[in-house]
């Protein structure tokens, strides 16, 4: 270790640089050293590449985003335009309020007045009636109303197929007189049965109205009477064949049997009919006695009676 201490390690080496063969060489214009194919032994020249295999680069398609690259000149229009137009639709948001807030002050009078819009929603197939009873009717009388219905849904089941079986008499040589009363029945008998008397016990369910069970009352009765009339069917009109009663069942079953069991049909809905809307009346009218509708109505009728004189 004292033999290879050195006074300054820091100390630069001098290093002769012509002492490396290489450059001795290429100071002399020789060379020993072959650097591959890439090697310019002078370098201040260019080679010559005479047989290159490089193919040039294919040049570069257009790209699928140039459009993008693209500026678009879009018109901002005017700014007086744009106050215009948002003053217009400040001016229609303002009428449609204006038209909402009327509406629902209509609504709140009509609804402070007893008058209730009555919106068509049956059948939902095809809607030609307002009928809501889980909504409009009170819980106590739901059961009792939907009964009524039932009534008057047999109704029109009693004259829907009143019309077949007389359909079915005319094929097999009744006449068509029978058909086209059996037809007028059905014309006159479905829509008066619902304005005669199931939407006045409609509405006296649901506005607890006495003048409105009394209109009730009166037509249903008169609606009990035609149907027991149509279950016997007796000769007065065209001996009774425009009706499926009992009377003309018998009558042609001696000539037509598919004629008669037609017939026999009929009157079992005729009487089906006639008990349910017996049912029906006794208990709307037990109704109507127990809530003390009759003096109301009795009272209603004097203040009609004395409004009509004066």
């Amino acid at each position: 270790m004292v033999g290879t201490y050195d006074s300054n390690p820091f100390d630069e080496e001098e290093v002769n640089p012509f002492s490396d063969p290489v450059v001795r060489a290429h100071i002399s214009g020789q060379t020993q050293y072959a650097g591959g194919p890439f090697y310019n032994p002078h370098p201040g020249s260019v080679p010559q590449v005479s047989n290159s295999r490089l193919s040039p680069l294919p040049p570069e398609p257009a790209s699928l985003n140039s459009h993008q690259d693209a500026t678009v000149d879009i018109p901002l229009g005017n700014a007086k335009d744009l106050r215009r137009k948002e003053k217009e639709l400040d001016a229609k948001e303002a009428d449609i309020r204006k038209r909402e807030q009327e509406l629902k002050r209509r609504e709140e009078a009509a609804a402070r007045a007893g008058i209730v819009i009555e919106e068509k929603n049956w059948p939902p197939f095809f809607p030609i009636i307002h009928h809501d009873i889980p909504n409009e009717i009170p819980s106590h009388l739901q059961r009792l109303q939907y009964f009524a219905f039932a009534s008057w849904l047999g109704m029109l089941a009693c004259l829907s197929w009143n019309v077949i079986a007389v359909t079915v008499a005319w094929i097999k040589g009744e006449g068509v007189k029978i058909w086209f009363l059996a037809i007028i029945y059905a014309l006159a008998g479905m829509p008066g049965s619902y304005f005669l008397w199931y939407r006045p016990l409609y509405r006296a369910m649901r506005t607890d109205s006495a003048l409105k069970y009394g209109w009730f009352f009166l037509f249903y009765m008169l609606h009990i009477g035609f149907t027991i009339f149509a279950a016997v069917a007796p000769p007065i009109i065209f001996k009774g064949k425009s009706l499926a009663g009992i009377l003309p069942a018998v009558d042609v079953f001696s000539d037509h049997v598919i004629v008669g069991i037609f017939y026999l049909i009929g009157f079992a809905f005729f009487c089906l009919e006639a008990l349910l809307s017996c049912w029906v009346l006794r208990e709307v009218y037990a109704f109507f006695r127990g809530a003390g509708k009759a003096a109301d109505l009795r009272r209603d009728a004097a203040r009609g009676v004395v409004s009509a004189a004066l």
